[in-house]
C-alpha cells in the first residue's frame, strides 16, 4: 500500500498549535483527525446536531474525539429541519441504489443548504475563541457526490470572506486557513491514508439512513461510495451494515 501523496494543508507540522477540527463521525472526518493529531495540532473537534436523519454519527463522534485525546469536544445544536429542503432534514426519500453515472450528475436530495457555510461559521468563531489560525474540514471534490460546498474554489472563497469577517484578520494579528488535506484525494486514497495511521473504520458511520441500531444501510450514496472505496484499497468495509 502506498500513501497517497498529500496538498500544502498538510505539509507542515502542527507543533502543538491549536486548531479547529470539523468532526462528523464519518469515514473522511476521523481520517482527517488521525492525520491532524499524527501531525501534531492540538485538535478542538466541533460537531453538529443539526436534525440529521442519521445522528448515530453523532455518538461515533464522541467516541472517536475521546480515542484520539482531543483538547475540547463541542457538539453544537442547529436544527436545521426548520429549513428543509434535504434528505438528511427532512421527510424526502434517501436515494439508493444510484449507478456512479447517475452520482455524477447534478447536485442530490442529500445537499443540505448551506451546511458547509454554517458549519465553518461556527468553526471561525471557535477558533477566535481559541486561538486558533486554522480551521480542518475533510471535504472531498473528487468523490463528493455532486455538493458545491465541497469544491476548492468554494472553500478558498470562504477562507477569504474569513479573514475580512475576524479581529484577527481585521488586525493583522494572524491570517486564518482552512485546511483541507483529503480534498484531492479519492475515497480508496482517503481509506489506504487512514489505514497508514492505524483508523479503525468500525468506529465511524458515513450512512445516510441508518438503522435504528446504528447498521448502514448499503445502498444510499453515501455507503456506496464508500463501499466502492474500500473494494478499490482491496479490503473489506468493518463497518456493520444491514442483511
Amino acid at each position: 500500500m502506498t500513501t497517497p501523496a498529500l496538498d500544502r494543508d498538510a505539509g507542515e507540522p502542527g507543533d502543538g498549535r491549536p486548531a479547529i477540527l470539523l468532526l462528523s463521525g464519518g469515514l473522511d472526518s476521523t481520517t482527517l483527525l488521525a492525520l491532524a493529531t499524527r501531525r501534531g495540532w492540538t485538535v478542538h473537534a466541533l460537531t453538529f446536531r443539526y436534525g440529521q436523519r442519521h445522528g448515530v454519527e453523532i455518538e461515533r463522534a464522541r467516541a472517536l474525539a475521546a480515542q484520539y485525546g482531543v483538547r475540547r469536544h463541542v457538539i453544537a445544536d442547529i436544527d436545521l429541519r426548520e429549513f428543509g429542503g434535504s434528505a438528511l432534514t427532512s421527510d424526502i426519500a434517501v436515494p439508493k441504489d444510484r449507478s456512479a453515472d447517475v452520482m455524477s450528475e447534478g447536485i442530490p436530495v442529500t445537499y443540505v443548504p448551506a451546511r458547509n457555510t454554517i458549519f465553518l461559521s461556527f468553526a471561525l468563531a471557535f477558533a477566535e475563541t481559541t486561538g486558533s489560525q486554522d480551521v480542518f474540514i475533510g471535504v472531498n471534490s473528487l468523490d463528493y457526490s455532486g455538493y458545491p460546498d465541497c469544491r476548492p474554489e468554494y472553500i478558498r472563497a470562504f477562507e477569504g470572506m474569513a479573514n475580512l469577517a475576524t479581529r484577527a484578520g481585521i488586525e493583522g494579528a494572524a491570517r486564518l486557513r482552512v485546511r483541507t488535506p483529503l480534498i484531492d484525494l479519492t475515497k480508496r486514497q482517503i481509506i489506504e491514508l487512514g489505514q497508514s495511521l492505524g483508523v479503525d473504520y468500525a468506529m465511524t458511520s458515513s450512512c445516510y439512513d441508518p438503522r435504528p441500531d446504528g447498521a448502514a444501510c448499503g445502498h444510499c450514496d453515501a455507503c456506496q461510495l464508500r463501499l466502492r472505496g474500500f473494494a478499490q484499497a482491496g479490503t473489506a468495509d468493518p463497518a456493520a451494515y444491514a442483511p
